[in-house]
Protein backbone atom coordinates (compact mmCIF):
# COMPACT_ATOMS: atom_id res chain seq x y z
CA UNK A 1 0.00 0.00 0.00
CA UNK A 2 1.65 3.23 -1.01
CA UNK A 3 2.51 5.81 1.69
CA UNK A 4 1.78 8.97 -0.34
CA UNK A 5 -0.60 11.53 0.70
CA UNK A 6 -4.16 9.54 1.55
CA UNK A 7 -6.92 11.05 -0.36
CA UNK A 8 -10.43 10.28 1.13
CA UNK A 9 -13.15 8.97 -0.58
CA UNK A 10 -15.67 9.85 2.29
CA UNK A 11 -17.55 6.63 1.31
CA UNK A 12 -18.56 3.04 2.44
CA UNK A 13 -15.92 -0.12 1.40
CA UNK A 14 -17.72 -2.92 0.45
CA UNK A 15 -16.51 -5.94 -0.72
CA UNK A 16 -13.29 -4.27 -1.87
CA UNK A 17 -15.60 -1.39 -3.91
CA UNK A 18 -16.24 2.22 -2.89
CA UNK A 19 -19.94 2.46 -2.14
CA UNK A 20 -20.93 5.92 -1.77
CA UNK A 21 -24.49 5.67 0.68
CA UNK A 22 -27.72 6.43 -0.10
CA UNK A 23 -28.58 7.38 3.17
CA UNK A 24 -27.09 10.89 4.15
CA UNK A 25 -23.88 11.84 5.22
CA UNK A 26 -22.01 12.82 8.68
CA UNK A 27 -18.37 14.13 9.41
CA UNK A 28 -16.05 13.75 11.80
CA UNK A 29 -15.09 16.47 13.69
CA UNK A 30 -12.07 18.37 15.77
CA UNK A 31 -12.91 17.49 19.39
CA UNK A 32 -10.35 20.84 20.36
CA UNK A 33 -11.82 23.10 18.28
CA UNK A 34 -15.44 21.73 17.23
CA UNK A 35 -14.71 22.18 13.61
CA UNK A 36 -15.76 20.05 11.33
CA UNK A 37 -13.56 17.91 9.70
CA UNK A 38 -13.42 16.61 5.65
CA UNK A 39 -14.67 15.07 3.43
CA UNK A 40 -18.14 14.14 4.32
CA UNK A 41 -19.01 10.52 4.93
CA UNK A 42 -21.96 8.64 3.22
CA UNK A 43 -24.23 6.40 5.22
CA UNK A 44 -25.38 3.17 3.45
CA UNK A 45 -29.30 1.94 3.55
CA UNK A 46 -30.39 -1.14 4.41
CA UNK A 47 -30.28 -2.30 0.69
CA UNK A 48 -26.47 -1.65 0.21
CA UNK A 49 -25.81 -3.25 3.86
CA UNK A 50 -27.20 -6.45 2.67
CA UNK A 51 -24.82 -6.21 -0.42
CA UNK A 52 -22.03 -6.51 1.82
CA UNK A 53 -23.39 -9.55 4.11
CA UNK A 54 -24.07 -11.07 0.92
CA UNK A 55 -20.73 -10.77 0.22
CA UNK A 56 -19.39 -12.01 2.96
CA UNK A 57 -21.77 -15.72 3.02
CA UNK A 58 -19.99 -16.11 -0.31
CA UNK A 59 -16.66 -15.57 0.93
CA UNK A 60 -17.28 -18.37 3.36
CA UNK A 61 -16.52 -20.91 1.81
CA UNK A 62 -13.07 -20.01 0.65
CA UNK A 63 -12.02 -17.65 3.15
CA UNK A 64 -12.96 -20.88 6.25
CA UNK A 65 -11.09 -23.56 4.18
CA UNK A 66 -7.69 -21.27 3.74
CA UNK A 67 -4.40 -23.05 4.99
CA UNK A 68 -2.60 -21.74 8.10
CA UNK A 69 0.17 -20.67 5.82
CA UNK A 70 -1.92 -18.61 3.55
CA UNK A 71 -4.17 -17.58 6.03
CA UNK A 72 -1.07 -15.79 8.55
CA UNK A 73 0.43 -14.29 5.56
CA UNK A 74 -2.79 -12.76 5.05
CA UNK A 75 -2.63 -11.02 8.95
CA UNK A 76 0.78 -10.35 8.40
CA UNK A 77 -0.32 -8.19 5.05
CA UNK A 78 -2.40 -6.46 6.84
CA UNK A 79 -0.15 -4.87 9.51
CA UNK A 80 2.52 -4.27 6.85
CA UNK A 81 -0.55 -2.43 4.97
CA UNK A 82 -1.76 -0.93 8.11
CA UNK A 83 2.37 0.33 8.97
CA UNK A 84 3.01 1.66 5.19
CA UNK A 85 0.42 4.39 6.41
CA UNK A 86 1.24 5.21 9.84
CA UNK A 87 2.03 8.50 9.94
CA UNK A 88 -0.95 9.42 8.04
CA UNK A 89 -3.21 7.51 10.46
CA UNK A 90 -1.73 9.08 13.39
CA UNK A 91 -2.42 12.48 11.80
CA UNK A 92 -5.82 11.62 10.96
CA UNK A 93 -6.87 9.88 14.26
CA UNK A 94 -5.21 12.93 16.66
CA UNK A 95 -7.13 14.73 14.73
CA UNK A 96 -10.61 12.86 15.06
CA UNK A 97 -10.05 11.62 18.58
CA UNK A 98 -7.87 14.72 20.35
CA UNK A 99 -5.61 11.99 21.14
CA UNK A 100 -1.92 13.19 21.44
CA UNK A 101 0.82 11.40 18.91
CA UNK A 102 2.84 9.00 21.12
CA UNK A 103 -0.30 7.88 22.44
CA UNK A 104 -1.89 6.79 19.11
CA UNK A 105 2.01 5.70 18.11
CA UNK A 106 1.72 2.91 21.04
CA UNK A 107 -1.83 1.88 19.73
CA UNK A 108 -0.88 1.58 16.27
CA UNK A 109 1.72 -0.19 17.36
CA UNK A 110 -0.47 -2.70 19.43
CA UNK A 111 -2.81 -2.96 16.54
CA UNK A 112 0.03 -4.21 14.41
CA UNK A 113 1.30 -6.78 17.14
CA UNK A 114 -1.60 -8.17 17.63
CA UNK A 115 -2.46 -8.92 14.00
CA UNK A 116 0.85 -10.63 14.19
CA UNK A 117 0.15 -12.13 16.96
CA UNK A 118 -2.81 -14.03 15.62
CA UNK A 119 -0.99 -14.94 12.79
CA UNK A 120 1.54 -17.16 14.99
CA UNK A 121 -1.88 -18.83 16.30
CA UNK A 122 -3.17 -19.42 12.71
CA UNK A 123 -0.02 -21.16 12.15
CA UNK A 124 0.35 -23.31 15.15
CA UNK A 125 -3.05 -24.54 14.99
CA UNK A 126 -3.73 -25.29 18.48
CA UNK A 127 -7.50 -22.88 18.10
CA UNK A 128 -8.58 -25.91 15.88
CA UNK A 129 -9.08 -27.80 18.67
CA UNK A 130 -8.58 -31.67 16.88
CA UNK A 131 -9.46 -34.18 19.20
CA UNK A 132 -9.47 -38.09 17.11
CA UNK A 133 -10.73 -41.12 18.42
CA UNK A 134 -9.66 -43.69 15.85
CA UNK A 135 -12.43 -46.81 15.38
CA UNK A 136 -12.21 -49.70 18.14
CA UNK A 137 -14.52 -52.27 16.19
CA UNK A 138 -13.46 -54.58 18.98
CA UNK A 139 -14.23 -53.03 21.71
CA UNK A 140 -16.84 -54.60 23.81
CA UNK A 141 -19.41 -54.34 24.37
CA UNK A 142 -20.18 -51.85 22.00
CA UNK A 143 -17.50 -51.04 19.04
CA UNK A 144 -16.13 -47.51 18.86
CA UNK A 145 -16.67 -45.57 15.59
CA UNK A 146 -14.24 -43.51 14.26
CA UNK A 147 -14.70 -40.24 15.81
CA UNK A 148 -12.83 -36.68 15.10
CA UNK A 149 -13.49 -33.35 16.03
CA UNK A 150 -12.16 -29.77 15.05
CA UNK A 151 -13.44 -26.24 15.63
CA UNK A 152 -14.84 -24.45 12.45
CA UNK A 153 -15.30 -20.56 12.06
CA UNK A 154 -18.86 -19.72 12.83
CA UNK A 155 -19.51 -17.16 9.69
CA UNK A 156 -19.66 -13.70 8.93
CA UNK A 157 -19.41 -11.18 12.03
CA UNK A 158 -20.05 -7.88 12.67
CA UNK A 159 -17.76 -5.97 14.46
CA UNK A 160 -18.52 -2.06 15.77
CA UNK A 161 -15.44 0.06 16.54
CA UNK A 162 -15.03 1.50 19.72
CA UNK A 163 -15.09 5.70 20.05
CA UNK A 164 -11.87 5.10 22.90
CA UNK A 165 -9.47 3.29 20.83
CA UNK A 166 -9.18 4.38 17.18
CA UNK A 167 -6.70 1.90 15.97
CA UNK A 168 -6.34 -1.57 18.83
CA UNK A 169 -10.58 -1.78 18.95
CA UNK A 170 -11.75 -0.30 15.57
CA UNK A 171 -11.38 -1.41 11.76
CA UNK A 172 -8.69 -3.92 12.12
CA UNK A 173 -8.43 -3.80 15.81
CA UNK A 174 -9.06 -6.98 18.36
CA UNK A 175 -12.21 -7.96 17.29
CA UNK A 176 -11.68 -8.06 13.56
CA UNK A 177 -8.40 -9.69 14.07
CA UNK A 178 -9.66 -12.24 16.35
CA UNK A 179 -12.40 -12.85 13.78
CA UNK A 180 -10.18 -12.98 10.82
CA UNK A 181 -8.12 -15.56 12.48
CA UNK A 182 -10.98 -17.29 13.23
CA UNK A 183 -12.12 -17.97 9.73
CA UNK A 184 -14.84 -15.40 9.54
CA UNK A 185 -15.82 -12.61 7.28
CA UNK A 186 -15.82 -9.35 8.99
CA UNK A 187 -18.80 -6.90 8.29
CA UNK A 188 -17.25 -3.58 10.04
CA UNK A 189 -19.10 -0.59 11.19
CA UNK A 190 -17.29 2.41 11.31
CA UNK A 191 -17.39 4.78 14.24
CA UNK A 192 -19.04 7.73 12.97
CA UNK A 193 -16.77 9.72 15.42
CA UNK A 194 -13.11 8.90 14.02
CA UNK A 195 -14.28 8.32 9.94
CA UNK A 196 -11.31 9.20 8.09
CA UNK A 197 -8.86 6.78 10.57
CA UNK A 198 -11.29 3.71 9.74
CA UNK A 199 -11.19 4.81 6.17
CA UNK A 200 -7.92 5.04 5.53
CA UNK A 201 -7.71 1.11 8.00
CA UNK A 202 -10.07 -0.52 5.84
CA UNK A 203 -8.18 0.38 2.61
CA UNK A 204 -5.05 -1.24 4.19
CA UNK A 205 -7.09 -4.09 4.78
CA UNK A 206 -9.22 -4.23 1.57
CA UNK A 207 -6.19 -4.40 -0.23
CA UNK A 208 -4.52 -7.06 1.93
CA UNK A 209 -7.55 -8.93 0.63
CA UNK A 210 -7.09 -8.18 -3.04
CA UNK A 211 -2.65 -9.04 -2.61
CA UNK A 212 -3.87 -12.03 -0.86
CA UNK A 213 -6.43 -13.36 -3.72
CA UNK A 214 -8.90 -13.67 -0.99
CA UNK A 215 -12.83 -13.55 -2.09
CA UNK A 216 -13.32 -9.45 -1.73
CA UNK A 217 -16.46 -10.30 0.25
CA UNK A 218 -14.14 -11.48 3.42
CA UNK A 219 -14.03 -7.78 4.60
CA UNK A 220 -16.43 -4.64 4.38
CA UNK A 221 -16.33 -1.42 5.59
CA UNK A 222 -19.89 0.51 6.81
CA UNK A 223 -20.63 4.06 7.44
CA UNK A 224 -23.89 4.41 8.45
CA UNK A 225 -26.51 5.57 11.04
CA UNK A 226 -25.32 4.83 14.44
CA UNK A 227 -28.84 3.16 15.55
CA UNK A 228 -30.41 1.81 12.37
CA UNK A 229 -27.99 0.61 10.53
CA UNK A 230 -25.96 -0.98 13.34
CA UNK A 231 -29.53 -3.00 14.34
CA UNK A 232 -30.00 -3.91 10.68
CA UNK A 233 -26.66 -5.53 10.46
CA UNK A 234 -27.00 -7.65 13.75
CA UNK A 235 -30.59 -8.98 12.36
CA UNK A 236 -29.29 -9.54 9.05
CA UNK A 237 -29.53 -13.44 9.18
CA UNK A 238 -26.55 -14.04 7.56
CA UNK A 239 -24.48 -12.56 10.57
CA UNK A 240 -23.64 -15.47 13.34
CA UNK A 241 -21.91 -13.04 15.97
CA UNK A 242 -21.20 -10.07 17.13
CA UNK A 243 -18.26 -7.80 18.46
CA UNK A 244 -18.87 -4.89 20.13
CA UNK A 245 -17.30 -2.44 22.72
CA UNK A 246 -18.93 0.70 23.84
CA UNK A 247 -21.59 1.49 26.40
CA UNK A 248 -24.06 -0.37 28.25
CA UNK A 249 -27.14 1.10 27.18
CA UNK A 250 -26.02 0.30 23.27
CA UNK A 251 -24.33 -3.03 24.28
CA UNK A 252 -27.48 -4.34 25.80
CA UNK A 253 -29.89 -3.00 22.96
CA UNK A 254 -27.86 -5.03 20.46
CA UNK A 255 -27.89 -8.09 23.03
CA UNK A 256 -31.48 -7.98 22.80
CA UNK A 257 -31.92 -7.81 18.93
CA UNK A 258 -29.13 -10.94 18.76
CA UNK A 259 -31.40 -12.65 21.23
CA UNK A 260 -34.69 -11.78 19.57
CA UNK A 261 -33.70 -13.33 16.19
CA UNK A 262 -35.46 -15.81 14.56
CA UNK A 263 -31.75 -17.92 15.07
CA UNK A 264 -29.81 -16.00 18.10
CA UNK A 265 -26.80 -15.22 17.73
CA UNK A 266 -23.72 -14.19 20.59
CA UNK A 267 -23.12 -10.89 21.08
CA UNK A 268 -19.39 -10.09 23.02
CA UNK A 269 -19.99 -6.62 23.86
CA UNK A 270 -17.08 -5.17 26.08
CA UNK A 271 -19.76 -2.06 28.21
CA UNK A 272 -18.90 -0.74 31.33
CA UNK A 273 -16.32 -1.40 34.08
CA UNK A 274 -15.23 1.14 37.57
CA UNK A 275 -12.48 -1.58 38.46
CA UNK A 276 -12.03 -0.92 41.73
CA UNK A 277 -8.47 -0.30 43.91
CA UNK A 278 -8.05 -1.59 47.10
CA UNK A 279 -5.18 0.20 49.17
CA UNK A 280 -3.96 -2.14 52.33
CA UNK A 281 -2.12 0.08 54.98
CA UNK A 282 1.10 -1.56 53.79
CA UNK A 283 0.86 0.25 50.77
CA UNK A 284 0.59 3.69 51.97
CA UNK A 285 4.26 3.68 54.49
CA UNK A 286 5.93 4.66 51.30
CA UNK A 287 6.32 8.20 49.74
CA UNK A 288 2.40 9.58 49.67
CA UNK A 289 3.28 12.44 46.58
CA UNK A 290 4.82 9.74 44.07
CA UNK A 291 1.78 7.29 44.96
CA UNK A 292 -0.54 9.34 44.62
CA UNK A 293 0.97 10.82 41.04
CA UNK A 294 1.18 7.45 39.78
CA UNK A 295 -2.52 7.23 40.31
CA UNK A 296 -3.39 10.43 39.29
CA UNK A 297 -1.46 9.23 36.05
CA UNK A 298 -3.51 6.36 35.77
CA UNK A 299 -6.82 8.35 36.19
CA UNK A 300 -6.22 11.17 33.84
CA UNK A 301 -4.13 9.01 31.03
CA UNK A 302 -6.03 9.15 27.74
CA UNK A 303 -8.08 12.04 30.00
CA UNK A 304 -9.56 8.64 31.84
CA UNK A 305 -11.43 7.29 28.74
CA UNK A 306 -10.05 3.99 28.84
CA UNK A 307 -11.91 1.09 29.87
CA UNK A 308 -9.79 0.02 32.86
CA UNK A 309 -9.73 3.49 34.36
CA UNK A 310 -9.32 2.91 38.39
CA UNK A 311 -12.61 5.02 39.17
CA UNK A 312 -13.20 3.15 42.47
CA UNK A 313 -10.59 3.79 45.10
CA UNK A 314 -10.52 1.93 48.19
CA UNK A 315 -8.86 3.82 51.24
CA UNK A 316 -7.67 3.23 54.73
CA UNK A 317 -9.44 5.05 57.76
CA UNK A 318 -6.34 6.31 59.65
CA UNK A 319 -3.75 8.94 59.14
CA UNK A 320 -2.11 7.37 56.49
CA UNK A 321 -5.43 7.04 54.83
CA UNK A 322 -5.81 11.09 54.95
CA UNK A 323 -2.06 12.14 54.09
CA UNK A 324 -2.52 9.59 50.79
CA UNK A 325 -5.77 12.01 49.89
CA UNK A 326 -4.00 14.75 50.62
CA UNK A 327 -0.90 14.00 48.44
CA UNK A 328 -3.86 13.20 45.67
CA UNK A 329 -5.27 17.06 45.78
CA UNK A 330 -1.80 18.33 46.10
CA UNK A 331 -1.04 16.10 42.30
CA UNK A 332 -4.78 16.59 40.84
CA UNK A 333 -4.05 20.64 41.35
CA UNK A 334 -1.43 20.27 38.68
CA UNK A 335 -3.50 18.00 36.26
CA UNK A 336 -5.32 20.08 33.43
CA UNK A 337 -8.70 18.30 31.81
CA UNK A 338 -7.52 16.77 28.35
CA UNK A 339 -9.58 17.10 25.36
CA UNK A 340 -12.38 14.63 25.20
CA UNK A 341 -13.30 11.73 21.97
CA UNK A 342 -16.23 14.06 21.37
CA UNK A 343 -18.66 16.93 22.62
CA UNK A 344 -20.75 14.29 23.25
CA UNK A 345 -18.98 12.80 25.37
CA UNK A 346 -17.72 15.24 27.22
CA UNK A 347 -21.21 16.58 28.27
CA UNK A 348 -21.90 13.14 29.40
CA UNK A 349 -18.71 13.45 31.81
CA UNK A 350 -19.62 16.40 32.82
CA UNK A 351 -23.16 15.16 33.25
CA UNK A 352 -22.07 12.15 35.47
CA UNK A 353 -19.60 14.41 37.27
CA UNK A 354 -22.23 16.92 38.36
CA UNK A 355 -24.90 13.74 39.26
CA UNK A 356 -22.07 11.78 41.66
CA UNK A 357 -21.33 15.10 43.37
CA UNK A 358 -25.04 15.48 44.28
CA UNK A 359 -25.58 12.46 46.18
CA UNK A 360 -25.67 12.69 49.65
CA UNK A 361 -22.46 11.34 51.29
CA UNK A 362 -20.42 12.50 48.49
CA UNK A 363 -17.72 15.50 48.53
CA UNK A 364 -15.17 16.87 46.37
CA UNK A 365 -11.49 15.35 47.40
CA UNK A 366 -9.40 16.64 45.27
CA UNK A 367 -10.33 18.54 41.86
CA UNK A 368 -7.48 19.76 38.41
CA UNK A 369 -8.36 22.53 36.18
CA UNK A 370 -10.24 22.76 33.12
CA UNK A 371 -8.61 22.64 29.79
CA UNK A 372 -7.41 24.92 27.64
CA UNK A 373 -9.40 23.61 24.52
CA UNK A 374 -13.21 22.89 24.00
CA UNK A 375 -14.42 19.57 25.31
CA UNK A 376 -11.61 19.03 28.18
CA UNK A 377 -13.30 18.94 31.94
CA UNK A 378 -11.22 19.12 34.82
CA UNK A 379 -10.31 15.56 36.36
CA UNK A 380 -11.87 15.26 39.84
CA UNK A 381 -11.81 13.12 42.84
CA UNK A 382 -14.75 12.43 45.07
CA UNK A 383 -14.82 10.73 48.64
CA UNK A 384 -17.09 8.85 50.92
CA UNK A 385 -17.58 5.94 53.10
CA UNK A 386 -18.49 2.20 52.56
CA UNK A 387 -22.20 2.13 54.37
CA UNK A 388 -23.21 5.53 51.71
CA UNK A 389 -21.53 2.83 48.99
CA UNK A 390 -23.32 -0.12 49.70
CA UNK A 391 -27.06 1.92 50.26
CA UNK A 392 -26.38 4.04 46.85
CA UNK A 393 -26.56 2.34 43.39
CA UNK A 394 -25.11 5.69 41.74
CA UNK A 395 -22.25 5.25 42.83
CA UNK A 396 -21.35 2.13 40.98
CA UNK A 397 -22.19 4.11 37.81
CA UNK A 398 -19.25 4.37 35.12
CA UNK A 399 -18.45 7.91 34.67
CA UNK A 400 -16.36 7.97 30.69
CA UNK A 401 -14.01 10.10 31.86
CA UNK A 402 -10.99 11.37 34.14
CA UNK A 403 -13.27 10.96 37.43
CA UNK A 404 -13.20 8.51 40.66
CA UNK A 405 -14.70 7.48 43.74
CA UNK A 406 -12.30 7.42 46.89
CA UNK A 407 -14.40 4.92 49.38
CA UNK A 408 -12.64 5.31 53.44
CA UNK A 409 -12.94 1.76 55.26
CA UNK A 410 -12.19 1.03 58.75
CA UNK A 411 -12.08 -3.34 57.93
CA UNK A 412 -11.50 -6.22 55.80
CA UNK A 413 -15.05 -6.98 56.75
CA UNK A 414 -16.42 -3.28 55.13
CA UNK A 415 -14.15 -4.24 52.24
CA UNK A 416 -15.41 -7.78 51.80
CA UNK A 417 -18.61 -5.99 51.77
CA UNK A 418 -17.84 -3.84 49.27
CA UNK A 419 -16.88 -5.99 46.86
CA UNK A 420 -19.67 -8.58 47.34
CA UNK A 421 -22.16 -5.68 46.51
CA UNK A 422 -20.32 -4.73 43.07
CA UNK A 423 -21.59 -5.54 39.93
CA UNK A 424 -19.29 -7.59 37.40
CA UNK A 425 -15.38 -5.54 36.56
CA UNK A 426 -13.30 -6.14 34.04
CA UNK A 427 -10.15 -5.54 36.61
CA UNK A 428 -9.78 -5.49 40.42
CA UNK A 429 -6.35 -4.07 41.68
CA UNK A 430 -4.57 -4.46 45.52
CA UNK A 431 -1.79 -2.86 46.81
CA UNK A 432 -0.28 -4.35 49.68
CA UNK A 433 2.90 -6.30 50.78
CA UNK A 434 3.40 -9.55 52.49
CA UNK A 435 2.36 -8.80 55.65
CA UNK A 436 -1.04 -8.41 54.22
CA UNK A 437 -1.37 -11.84 52.55
CA UNK A 438 -3.44 -13.37 54.89
CA UNK A 439 -5.86 -10.87 55.11
CA UNK A 440 -6.38 -10.47 51.43
CA UNK A 441 -6.99 -13.93 50.79
CA UNK A 442 -10.67 -13.86 51.44
CA UNK A 443 -11.00 -10.49 49.41
CA UNK A 444 -9.10 -12.52 46.49
CA UNK A 445 -11.92 -14.99 46.54
CA UNK A 446 -14.59 -12.47 46.23
CA UNK A 447 -12.88 -11.15 43.29
CA UNK A 448 -12.34 -13.97 41.54
CA UNK A 449 -16.30 -14.14 41.17
CA UNK A 450 -16.19 -10.61 40.68
CA UNK A 451 -13.47 -9.71 37.60
CA UNK A 452 -11.71 -11.01 34.78
CA UNK A 453 -8.48 -9.96 35.75
CA UNK A 454 -6.78 -9.04 39.50
CA UNK A 455 -3.51 -7.06 39.79
CA UNK A 456 -1.42 -7.41 42.52
CA UNK A 457 0.78 -3.34 42.98
CA UNK A 458 0.09 -1.77 39.61
CA UNK A 459 -2.57 -0.16 38.25
CA UNK A 460 -5.38 -1.19 35.99
CA UNK A 461 -4.73 1.02 32.85
CA UNK A 462 -2.53 -0.97 30.57
CA UNK A 463 -3.30 -3.80 29.14
CA UNK A 464 -0.86 -6.47 27.41
CA UNK A 465 -1.85 -8.42 24.37
CA UNK A 466 -0.57 -11.91 24.95
CA UNK A 467 -1.64 -15.68 25.54
CA UNK A 468 -2.70 -15.16 29.26
CA UNK A 469 -4.31 -12.36 29.10
CA UNK A 470 -8.05 -11.66 30.05
CA UNK A 471 -9.90 -8.29 29.33
CA UNK A 472 -13.10 -9.54 30.03
CA UNK A 473 -15.38 -10.25 33.25
CA UNK A 474 -19.14 -10.79 34.48
CA UNK A 475 -21.88 -8.48 33.10
CA UNK A 476 -22.05 -5.51 33.05
CA UNK A 477 -18.19 -5.31 32.40
CA UNK A 478 -18.97 -7.72 29.13
CA UNK A 479 -22.02 -9.91 27.78
CA UNK A 480 -20.08 -13.18 28.75
CA UNK A 481 -17.84 -13.67 31.17
CA UNK A 482 -16.28 -17.22 29.75
CA UNK A 483 -14.60 -14.71 26.90
CA UNK A 484 -12.00 -12.04 26.51
CA UNK A 485 -11.68 -9.42 23.92
CA UNK A 486 -7.93 -9.00 24.48
CA UNK A 487 -5.14 -12.04 24.04
CA UNK A 488 -5.30 -14.84 21.69
CA UNK A 489 -8.11 -16.48 24.17
CA UNK A 490 -10.22 -13.99 21.61
CA UNK A 491 -10.30 -16.68 19.03
CA UNK A 492 -12.25 -18.86 20.29
CA UNK A 493 -15.46 -16.38 20.78
CA UNK A 494 -15.83 -16.77 16.90
CA UNK A 495 -15.47 -21.33 16.14
CA UNK A 496 -17.56 -23.60 16.66
CA UNK A 497 -16.92 -27.51 17.20
CA UNK A 498 -17.95 -30.01 15.17
CA UNK A 499 -17.63 -34.44 15.15
CA UNK A 500 -17.42 -36.42 11.85
CA UNK A 501 -18.34 -39.78 12.89
CA UNK A 502 -17.23 -42.70 10.22
CA UNK A 503 -16.37 -39.98 7.63
CA UNK A 504 -13.79 -41.56 4.80
CA UNK A 505 -10.73 -40.42 4.79
CA UNK A 506 -10.76 -38.78 1.59
CA UNK A 507 -13.65 -36.66 2.50
CA UNK A 508 -12.04 -35.43 5.89
CA UNK A 509 -10.74 -31.85 6.14
CA UNK A 510 -7.18 -31.16 6.03
CA UNK A 511 -6.74 -30.73 9.89
CA UNK A 512 -8.63 -34.55 10.54
CA UNK A 513 -6.33 -36.42 8.14
CA UNK A 514 -4.64 -39.00 9.39
CA UNK A 515 -1.40 -37.39 7.54
CA UNK A 516 -1.72 -34.26 9.06
CA UNK A 517 -1.07 -31.88 6.29
CA UNK A 518 -1.00 -28.95 8.18
CA UNK A 519 1.21 -29.93 10.65
CA UNK A 520 -0.96 -29.24 13.61
CA UNK A 521 -0.32 -30.66 17.37
CA UNK A 522 -4.15 -32.81 17.62
CA UNK A 523 -5.51 -34.87 20.77
CA UNK A 524 -5.18 -38.46 19.45
CA UNK A 525 -6.96 -40.98 21.77
CA UNK A 526 -6.71 -39.19 24.55
CA UNK A 527 -3.15 -38.05 24.40
CA UNK A 528 -1.73 -34.67 22.81
CA UNK A 529 0.26 -35.67 19.46
CA UNK A 530 2.71 -32.94 18.63
CA UNK A 531 3.27 -31.67 15.34
CA UNK A 532 5.51 -34.31 13.10
CA UNK A 533 5.77 -37.02 15.66
CA UNK A 534 3.85 -40.34 15.29
CA UNK A 535 3.13 -41.51 18.81
CA UNK A 536 1.33 -39.06 21.11
CA UNK A 537 3.37 -37.04 23.81
CA UNK A 538 2.04 -35.51 26.56
CA UNK A 539 2.84 -31.72 26.59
Amino acid sequence: MSTQTITLSGHSIIAGRETPGNAGTTRGIDPATNAQLEPAYTLVDEAQLAEATAAAEDAVASFSSLDPGSHAAFLERIAANIEAVGPELVERASAETGLPGPRLQGELARTTGQLRLFASVVRQGDHRGVRIEPALPERTPLPRPDLRQRRIPLGPVAVFGASNFPFAFSTAGGDTASALAAGCPVIFKAHNAHPGTGEIVGRALTDAVAECGLHPGVFSLVYGPGASIGQALVKDPVIKAVGFTGSRGAGTALMATAAARPEPIPVYAEMSSINPVFLFDSALRGDADEFARAYVTSLTGSSGQLCTNPGLLFVPSGEAGDAFLAAVGRALADAEGATMLTPGIADSCRAGIDALGSQEGVEVVARGREGSTANAPAPVVFGTEVPTFLTNPVLQEEIFGASSLAIRYGSVEELLAAAARMEGQLTASLFLSEEDHATAAPLLSVLERKVGRILANGWPTGVDVGDAMVHGGPFPATSDSRTTSVGTLAIERFLRPVAYQNIPGSLLPAALQDANPWRLNRRVDGRIQLAGTAEGDRA
